[in-house]
């Protein structure tokens, strides 16, 4: 507890912990506010259309990685997903593409490339 108390004497180091409460609080709000346009009562039946056993595990894990977001159609439902996504895509392209390999061999401004794509 002394530990804590000294922590939060500390200035910078307060104001990171204060900005970090303060970005999980906004993002389990957004998580709570339903996508426009989006009627859950038609996902919810497509979902039980489909219904087999590996779809439910596949949108069980991806719910899981979205902190419970996908299933309740929230506007932050995607969370990091598209980005490591498009991380993994990019890095099996480097062994496909030499251009894509050739980048990541150069120094800052080549990986910059590749992030930027």
């Amino acid at each position: 507890m002394r530990t804590l108390i000294q922590a939060l004497k500390t200035k910078e180091l307060r104001k990171k912990i204060l900005f970090v409460l303060f970005i999980i609080i906004v993002y389990r709000i957004g998580s709570f506010i339903p996508t426009p346009g989006v009627d859950y009562n038609v996902v919810n039946k497509c979902m039980a259309t489909i219904g087999s056993a590996s779809q439910e595990n596949f949108i069980g894990l991806v719910n899981l990685f979205s902190g419970g977001a996908m299933l309740q159609l929230s506007i932050f439902a995607l969370g990091v997903m598209p980005y490591i996504t498009a991380s993994i895509v990019v890095q099996l392209l480097r062994v496909v593409i030499p251009r894509f390999e050739a980048l990541h061999k150069e120094a800052q401004s080549g990986e910059a490339k590749l992030t930027q794509y």
